[in-house]
């Protein structure tokens, strides 16, 4: 009798004991779209003796639909675990007007180029909000990155691809203001720059949120911003795009 009690007393006291947490516990799913359009695509391959290409000027890319996911769980009011899958991909059309050395392969000058850039993110983040009020929410974290990237040429017969998969760590911030009761200016991102400047990352946005049922459901409209790239010895490649992104965030 006595071990038959003890076992149901033990999950009744853990329930209570972590029943605050478990009440404050939310999942949270974020879904983004929108279009995309280049500020700046510049690859040389290799960085030595490759030719400089620009996806915007040489080689045209035009804007194009994006979207990304992001599941989080909230597992305090002040930490939060999420993951992003942020795929892209731009297809761009030119002539090369020059010759043109492109990963090791040769196109001459009057070739019909295709080309393809592709970057697609997957993210791993934890942060703290060490502020969080009813008007304000301000938290800081680290994301584990890993990048998928690949840029090719293909003309004349030829098609050459660079690909690269590595890991980027970046810093994770969020400021949230409610200025009204039902809408938010909402600040968020991952940067980092490395410390000798070969390499650098910026994904931001800027987005009015508009909440209802008490904040179970949110949509947002807004600008992002994603820069960055590396200059090794290896590859040179910088990109710049702009997003005008809409998007929903559900709590349950």
């Amino acid at each position: 009798m006595k071990r038959s009690f003890s076992a149901p007393l033990m999950i009744i006291c853990t329930v209570l004991l972590f029943s605050p947490v478990l009440a404050r516990s939310d999942w949270i799913f974020d879904v983004e779209g929108g279009y995309a359009w280049p500020g700046y695509i510049d690859v040389r391959i290799p960085n030595d003796t490759g030719t400089s290409i620009s996806l915007k000027d040489d080689i045209p890319a035009g804007s194009r639909a994006v979207y990304r996911l992001r599941l989080g769980y909230q597992f305090h009011p002040k930490h939060s675990v999420s993951f992003l899958f942020a795929p892209f991909g731009l297809n761009a059309q030119g002539t090369a007007e020059e010759d043109i050395s492109f990963n090791g392969d040769f196109f001459p000058a009057g070739t019909d180029l295709e080309a393809f850039y592709k970057f697609n993110s997957y993210r791993l983040t934890y942060r703290f909000d060490f502020l969080n009020t009813e008007k304000w929410t301000v938290g800081l974290g680290f994301t584990a990155k890993i990048r998928d990237a690949e840029v090719r040429l293909e003309g004349g017969g030829v098609r050459s691809s660079n690909t690269n998969v590595g890991f980027v760590p970046l810093l994770n911030f969020r400021v949230e203001w409610m200025f009204v009761d039902a809408l938010s200016l909402l600040l968020d991102g991952d940067a980092l720059a490395s410390p000798g400047g070969q390499g650098r990352a910026e994904d931001v946005s800027l987005a009015l949120m508009y909440h209802l049922m008490d904040e179970k459901l949110s949509f947002k409209a807004g600008y992002r911003i994603l820069e960055g790239g590396a200059d090794v010895e290896s590859v040179y490649n910088f990109t710049l795009l702009h997003y005008a992104i809409a998007g929903a965030v559900l709590r349950f």
